[in-house]
């Protein structure tokens, strides 16, 4: 009876002793399993830049669009030439032979002489654009380059200011308004030579709201607040090309 006792006692403490060291070693694999997790969340990216960056935006008609499209990437040498960099190309929303085309420059000098030179003309010509071409040198003061879903309308709006800084300060405070009617800000530029020449791009998440908001009185205070001079002038237009 003592010996079966004592058989008994040992085999419990034994088993005791693995179940203590099976759960300390389950709850060390736990924690490390949780830092491994912890360690592994990526940092939030910051999609903003406030870096100012000088652009080149070019607006005209096309006859046929894949036959220009074509034409506009046979002339990248000649871009890459004078410091030009592709970036995006959009197309109009009521006419979608209304090419936007946005570039990235490297010395705004080089990129006026660019525009000027008659190899540009011939290259327009061979690729189908009708009508004179507008072409703005900006400098892009905020971005938020953060990838939205394909074919999101954007809008690009033109306008006179009577201080940028003054119309910025306007702006923001008005950042909730917008985004409670559908629009998300993208770019904010101003013209190189003139920073009373403003352009801005924003993206339409709802359409119905967007456009009613164009209208409203709210918009009307709000541009008034900021220091804008006459109405503005918007192109409306999707993303179908990204570089």
């Amino acid at each position: 009876m003592l010996f079966c006792a004592a058989m008994v006692f040992f085999l419990t403490s034994c088993g005791g002793n693995g179940s203590e060291e099976k759960a300390s070693k389950d709850s060390a694999a736990a924690a490390t399993d949780t830092a491994a997790t912890t360690s592994t969340v990526a940092a939030p990216v910051n999609t903003i830049i406030t870096t100012p960056e000088n652009m080149v935006l070019v607006t005209h008609k096309v006859a046929n669009f894949a036959k220009w499209l074509v034409a506009y990437e046979e002339h990248d040498s000649a871009r890459l030439a004078s410091g030009l960099h592709k970036y995006v190309i959009g197309r109009g929303l009521k006419d979608s032979n209304m090419v936007l085309i946005a570039m990235k420059a490297d010395d705004i000098a080089k990129a006026k002489a660019f525009a000027k030179d008659p190899g540009l003309k011939k290259a327009m010509q061979k690729g189908g654009v009708t009508g004179a071409p507008m072409i703005s040198f900006l400098t892009s003061t905020w971005q938020d380059t953060v990838t939205l879903s394909p074919g999101t309308l954007r809008s690009r709006t033109t306008f006179t200011v009577k201080d940028f800084d003054a119309w910025v300060k306007s702006f923001e405070e008005g950042k909730q308004e917008r985004m409670d009617n559908g629009i998300t800000d993208r770019v904010i530029g101003h013209d190189v030579d003139d920073n009373k020449k403003v352009s801005l791009v924003t993206a339409v998440s709802d359409t119905a709201k967007a456009f009613a908001y164009y209208k409203s009185d709210a918009l009307k205070k709000r541009r008034a607040a900021g220091g804008v001079v006459g109405e503005p002038s918007r192109f409306l237009f999707t993303i179908v090309k990204r570089y």
